[in-house]
């Protein structure tokens, strides 16, 4: 089915990124504003937009999604005009997060509109790391090609690391990690990072593996005085994460913190690793474990993908 007349319209980058690790690369037609890999989509014509300044600190960020929210907005547009022109035969969206990309809502009414064509809507809505596996099984199928050498390698890449940290509990202390989502207000970052935090050989604080990211205070991380310290803010890559996190060392407790004393705050490419819930949920996995036991874990990420604040 992945002939000439399949033109796939994808409005979520972590669908992109598993539309292309599927071979189906070539059939995308359209993209989101913020489907930025891999590097060969980025000439694909561009079917949203953001209402917001994204480049604002993160307060005025965040008020202005809660705003839009309230307001019964949606945060992103959908270009119709756009997708008029494009014809497509299938859009792939989410269901997920009406932080992260289009609402399934959105999509439905702007397919509503269309007058030259009915394409088929292919929603994902990943909460778990079998999610993400069952999203790219769900793709797959619907465009008639074969998951199983793509599923296989990511499996066994995760069996890696869970074999090597799975006998650390009992031959030392694993140490208690607070990943940070959003500074301002402060969020944990939930859904697959906890579940990934453990894999990885660590005890994720705060955040329960399945559900939505929530606020938590100041106050509790200076309690809790985490053994590390990981920012992933949702949307932002290397450079506005090390902003955003240097605005937390001003404060007079951040010096008494565990994980700075012992140099174990990191910074991380969030917004190309931990915040998309495709292909590349496995690097983050060896992104944390390179970062929790580097005694054991060398992949070669440091650089790129994460720092040491």
């Amino acid at each position: 089915m992945t002939d000439g007349s399949v033109r796939i319209v994808s409005l979520i980058p972590s669908a992109t990124e598993i539309l292309a690790e599927l071979g189906l690369a070539n059939a995308i037609v359209g993209r989101s504003h913020e489907c930025d890999y891999p590097p060969e989509i980025q000439d694909r014509p561009i079917c949203t937009q953001a209402r917001l300044n994204t480049n604002a600190p993160s307060s005025e960020i965040h008020d202005k999604v809660n705003n839009l929210l309230q307001s019964a907005l949606s945060i992103y547009q959908i270009k119709t005009d756009v997708l008029e022109k494009l014809q497509p035969t299938h859009i792939v969206t989410q269901d997920q997060c009406d932080v992260c990309a289009v609402t399934l809502t959105d999509v439905e009414k702007a397919v509503a509109s269309l007058t030259h064509s009915s394409p088929q809507i292919i929603s994902l809505q990943p909460n778990l790391l079998q999610d993400v596996w069952a999203d790219i099984e769900r793709v797959a199928h619907a465009f008639g090609v074969n998951s199983q050498r793509l599923l296989e390698n990511l499996e066994a890449r995760v069996k890696i690391v869970e074999q090597k940290t799975q006998g650390l509990s009992q031959t030392e202390h694993l140490p208690t990690v607070a990943c940070i989502e959003w500074t301002d207000p402060m969020m944990v970052a939930a859904n697959w990072i906890p579940e990934l935090v453990s894999l990885a050989g660590g005890k994720s604080l705060f955040a329960i593996t399945g559900q939505p990211s929530s606020s938590f205070k100041w106050e509790e991380l200076v309690i809790a005085n985490p053994d590390v310290i990981i920012f992933m803010p949702c949307g932002l890559d290397l450079d506005r994460t090390r902003q955003e996190a240097q605005s937390l060392t001003y404060r007079p407790e951040w010096s008494q913190l565990h994980a700075h004393q012992s140099g174990r705050v990191y910074i991380t490419d969030g917004n190309s690793y931990f915040n998309r819930p495709g292909p590349r949920l496995v690097d983050s996995l060896e992104i944390l474990a390179e970062t929790l036991h580097p005694e054991i874990f060398q992949y070669g990420y440091k650089g790129k993908a994460w720092e040491v604040l």
